[in-house]
């Protein structure tokens, strides 16, 4: 299977120069988590910015600053073992699709699954791809609280608990930017430097003013956020089934558990891909 019979051409992509409102806005209106970056008036392909760029970098405005540069390329020919092996290699979720530098297609690891995966005869177990460090906190915990430990997993995903400690349900990183906003924070430092001469000499001071940008949450829980009951798939289930799920549903990741019901993994589209490329 070559690359042109799965890769999106009807493709969301911005310009440089440019500014993370805007790429923010675009990214909310198409709900996609990232974008390729291209140099203005033309197509050519310079650059990746994500979701996970611009909450990584909330001081910068300009998009050439945040983005990732020199990004992982593909041809339309190429082959999707290939492409997989790729997304494998550089952890990576998207790969343009470029003929002689220029932005033709996309591809991403939903188009992976959803136009590839699900049609191939996978049996392998879920198990054999699932991760076993699992992101998981108490439904209560406050929102800010909840992305930093979903930060600390250096996923995109958070999976909630409840009283009882089992699965009540399952936030996204989308999820958290939609219940921001980038907040600026002056803080004021002060230094002071004693002058040569006698000790009744003044005292010289240094007023620093210090502005920076953070993301700032609002008072919810987890709970109020998170999308209950979610899919789920048990550490039996065939990888091609689960492919198949996550294309129904249009989801990127699945919670997995065991035979009595308890949580033991997760399971996302990246993950996944592992099969085509072995």
């Amino acid at each position: 299977m070559l690359v042109k019979e799965i890769m999106s051409e009807d493709i969301h992509y911005i310009n440089v120069p440019g500014n993370r409102a805007n790429a923010l806005e675009i990214m909310r209106d198409t709900n996609v988590s990232g974008l390729p970056v291209v140099k203005k008036g033309t197509k050519e392909v310079v650059g990746v910015l994500t979701r996970t760029d611009l909450v990584e970098n909330p001081d910068e405005e300009q998009i050439a600053l945040i983005m990732t540069r020199n990004p992982i390329t593909a041809s339309p020919d190429d082959d999707v073992k290939d492409i997989a092996v790729k997304m494998m290699e550089n952890n990576i979720r998207r790969v343009p699709i470029t003929e002689n530098g220029e932005l033709v297609g996309l591809v991403t690891a939903s188009d992976m699954i959803n136009n590839a995966l699900w049609k191939m005869e996978v049996k392998d177990p879920v198990e054999d791809y699932m991760l076993k460090d699992i992101p998981t906190t108490w439904e209560k915990t406050p929102l800010n609280v909840a992305f930093g430990i979903m930060r600390y997993f250096n996923l995109k995903v958070l999976l909630a608990l409840n009283n009882e400690g089992k699965l009540s349900g399952i936030l996204t990183e989308t999820d958290f930017i939609d219940e921001s906003e980038v907040v600026s924070e002056r803080t004021v430092h002060n230094t002071s430097v004693g002058t040569e001469g006698d000790k009744w000499s003044w005292d010289s001071k240094s007023v620093l003013y210090v502005v920076k940008n953070h993301l700032k949450f609002s008072d919810k829980e987890v709970k109020d956020v998170a999308t209950p009951d979610p899919v789920v798939v048990t550490t039996k289930t065939p990888v091609q089934e689960c492919a198949n799920k996550m294309k129904q549903r249009k989801i990127e990741q699945i919670p997995v558990i065991d035979v009595e019901g308890d949580l033991v993994g997760l399971v996302r589209a990246i993950d996944l891909i592992k099969a085509i490329s072995d």
